[in-house]
């Protein structure tokens, strides 16, 4: 196997796997009904005139599965961090005692548990979708390798069923994590 032929198989299992990684990425910030963490990596708040994400400002923590406390180090931060999570999209409104700012997740109704189930397929078929055209590029790189002569025939034909076993067993990866999630949700 020449070295160019190396370096596409490298770059396609590394583009496939990082496909991967940015989905359960974003599963980990879709609400399930418990109290995540994750759901406020995105949000962040003014400290000092820069905006800091709410995990490098406080003591985030899970109370009784369904509540997320945050303490902030600073307590003067407490008025900002509301204002962020009020004007962030994540659909619950804070509540501040002084000390802490407390965040209820709602009992998930069937309704919505569909919605949110439909909306973890179509993200899964978007990741699929990410990987067929991973999938494209890697098989123009060697066919132009083969139309220069660089490889044979026989190693285009082995290079071709290797993009397809990475491209598959990636694929199984994202239905496996879709499913998972799926269940997470729908489970009452």
């Amino acid at each position: 196997m020449t070295e160019q032929v190396e370096e596409i198989l490298l770059e396609l299992d590394d583009r496939l796997s990082k496909t991967v990684a940015v989905l359960k990425e974003e599963f980990s910030a879709v609400r399930a009904g418990r109290a995540n963490p994750h759901v406020l990596d995105k949000v962040t708040v003014d400290y000092y005139g820069v905006p800091t994400p709410i995990s490098q400002t406080s003591n985030i923590s899970v109370q009784e599965g369904r509540c997320l406390v945050i303490a902030p180090w600073d307590v003067t931060l407490l008025k900002g961090i509301e204002k962020a999570l009020q004007t962030s999209n994540i659909g619950i409104t804070p509540t501040n005692d002084g000390k802490v700012i407390r965040l209820v997740f709602p009992q998930l109704t069937e309704e919505r548990r569909r919605e949110l189930s439909k909306q973890i397929k179509k993200m899964g078929e978007d990741a699929k979708v990410a990987q067929r055209n991973i999938r494209r590029d890697a098989l123009d790189a060697l066919k132009k390798l083969k139309g220069d002569k660089l490889i044979s025939e026989d190693e285009f034909s082995n290079c071709e069923q290797d993009v397809e076993k990475y491209v598959t067993d990636s694929i199984a990866e994202i239905d496996s994590a879709v499913s998972a999630k799926d269940k997470e949700i729908m489970t009452v």
